[in-house]
């Protein structure tokens, strides 16, 4: 049996594909407010010359942008590679309640991988985070993407 993903996770990964198509690294993120999107970002590290246009940062960014406030509490990211650190790092300095991911990335993630930022005793923030959603489907546009460049 298999269980429909939700509407954000399907944007998401509508945004990583997108992402893909322009070169970048599969993965989109999206971030809502009471079931509402109020910001959405693929990655666009190459685009825009920046390693920290992750598309988690890209939202959080015009998320903050469109609430006026740098605290995203009662917000929720849709995402569809587990964050890593720095995206970690953003995600519990903006106070997002709950950080739905896609596929983990054992190599470069920082939640439930790498240094596992939410669950250090310096992190003063940890938000709810449910992993798997869409999963299947992520780690495919990942895989893909990455064997047409070897």
């Amino acid at each position: 049996m298999t269980i429909p993903l939700p509407p954000p996770m399907h944007r998401a990964l509508a945004l990583a594909q997108a992402a893909a198509d322009a070169g970048e690294v599969p993965v989109g993120a999206v971030i809502l407010r009471d079931g509402v999107e109020i910001a959405a970002a693929g990655n666009a590290m190459r685009a825009s010359h920046d390693p920290t246009a992750h598309a988690e940062m890209a939202a959080i960014r015009a998320a903050a942008a469109a609430l006026g406030s740098e605290r995203l509490e009662g917000c929720d990211l849709w995402v569809t590679l587990e964050p890593c650190a720095m995206c970690a790092g953003a995600i519990a300095h903006a106070r997002i309640a709950r950080v739905y991911y896609a596929a983990p990335d054992p190599k470069g993630g920082g939640v439930d991988h790498g240094p596992r930022l939410f669950s250090q005793p310096t992190c003063h923030h940890r938000p709810e985070v449910y992993a798997g959603l869409g999963e299947s489907v992520a780690a495919e546009q990942l895989r893909l993407f990455f064997a047409q460049r070897r």
